[in-house]
């Protein structure tokens, strides 16, 4: 299985961010694909999550800002991020619901600052 996140940059406060997750190989369950982050000091946690029935999840303040999206059988999996904070700031990586820790790739940086 390969995870490759892509998208990743500086972007000031308010500012909005479309985040890429291309998937291979073959995995062994994949029922959800979710997008986590990880910020200095703290573990990933989950952001959002999508079913591959098109059922969202959300966490916490991400609510009405972010929106996870896929294609081709999660062969793609996106994260559009709109109204930017500083407090998004962080790792961002993808990796299938709930998580299985042999299959995270090498994330993509988030930097919201001015």
């Amino acid at each position: 299985v390969q995870l490759e996140e892509s998208g990743g940059r500086v972007v000031p406060p308010g500012g909005s961010l479309r985040l890429s997750c291309a998937t291979s190989g073959s995995f062994s369950r994949l029922n959800a694909m979710g997008w986590y982050r990880q910020t200095p000091g703290s573990q990933r946690a989950l952001v959002a999550h999508i079913t591959n029935s098109g059922n969202t999840h959300y966490v916490g303040a991400v609510k009405g800002r972010f929106t996870i999206s896929s294609d081709n059988a999660f062969k793609s999996v996106y994260l559009e991020m709109s109204s930017l904070t500083p407090e998004d700031t962080g790792i961002y990586y993808c990796n299938v619901w709930p998580r299985e820790d042999d299959y995270w790739g090498q994330g993509t940086q988030v930097t919201v600052s001015s």
